[in-house]
């Protein structure tokens, strides 16, 4: 069992700020679940561009406004607390946060916490062996 309060994550190499948006990382690859579990705040006035091409991201939002783009598409949907995309199709999108926006995301595969977003908003496939416990 793993017991970990969102403020233990604060500083910490699994706090990972990247100017629009910081990301605590309470579950990574090497915990050996297969997903890793973040919660991801997007800063109020930003775009945030992102392609998940080696991941499938699930995002809940639970707090603050915004909208998501679909980049193929031109769809733009609506984000506000209740609110969950699901990123199944490696989907190429923009986020436009109005206010900062708090959402709990779910990585498949699982993120390291050593992946850094490309000039296409690509993580790259980085695989980490489980730690036993």
């Amino acid at each position: 069992m793993k017991v970990i309060n969102l403020s233990d994550l604060d500083g910490t190499e699994n706090d990972v700020e990247h100017g629009n948006w910081r990301s605590r990382r309470f579950v990574l690859a090497k915990d050996g679940v297969g997903f890793s579990f973040h919660d991801t705040t997007l800063f109020a006035g930003t775009e945030s561009e992102f392609w998940y091409a080696n991941h499938v991201e699930c995002v809940y939002v639970y707090e603050g406004t915004g909208t998501l783009l679909n980049r193929d598409t031109g769809e733009e949907f609506p984000l506000s607390p209740g609110s969950m995309y699901l990123l199944d199709k490696h989907d190429k999108h923009t986020v436009k946060a109005t206010t900062d926006i708090r959402c709990a995301c779910v990585f498949n595969p699982p993120v390291t916490g050593r992946e850094v977003h490309d000039e296409n908003g690509v993580y790259p496939l980085v695989t980490e062996e489980p730690v036993s416990a």
